[in-house]
């Protein structure tokens, strides 16, 4: 039995590190969903969503994302992301520039006693975070966006919903 929201599990198995589950035959990992409104306060700091704390125990990854927003990995995604971007070509002009959007703009940071991340100016300003912030977990990464720019993008995916869909066919979904 699954209920949105939290998982209840009717002969399920969770493994010795809580990360993975196992359920009628899925295998289900940590990972992060959902929608969150969080403020950015007068020193620059964020507080995560609380449910999500304790896979960032370890501390986290942040960088420039794409469309504006910025990238939030635990350390065990952020290397075999920044693996591949390092196995680009850095004789390719596109390879170099979006080695150096992901790695040359990530800051490794940890949370404080209070589940907050400090947010530095230069990924702030990429952002265009203000106060009112959106965060959204994206199965292994949170995205921090501008609310209104949040908002204006979903608006955006919402209205062409059906054609994403349509184009994503032959990826196999």
């Amino acid at each position: 039995m699954l209920e949105w929201g939290t998982i209840k599990l009717q002969w399920g198995i969770v493994d010795k590190y809580g990360d993975n589950i196992e359920f009628w035959g899925y295998l289900f990992k940590n990972m992060f969903i959902g929608e969150y409104q969080h403020l950015i306060d007068d020193k620059g700091r964020i507080a995560v969503p609380s449910k999500f704390r304790s896979l960032l125990k370890g501390g986290v990854i942040m960088t420039k994302g794409l469309d504006h927003c910025l990238f939030v990995f635990d350390k065990k995604s952020w290397q075999p992301i920044a693996e591949k971007i390092k196995a680009l070509p850095f004789s390719q002009a596109n390879a170099r520039a979006f080695s150096r959007l992901m790695l040359g703009s990530a800051m490794e940071a940890n949370l404080d006693v209070q589940g907050r991340i400090l947010l530095p100016d230069y990924l702030r300003d990429y952002a265009g975070l203000k106060k009112q912030t959106i965060i959204t977990g994206v199965y292994n990464r949170l995205e921090i966006w501008d609310e209104e720019q949040w908002k204006k993008y979903k608006d955006r995916t919402e209205a062409s919903s059906e054609d994403i869909a349509e184009n994503l066919d032959g990826l196999g979904i």
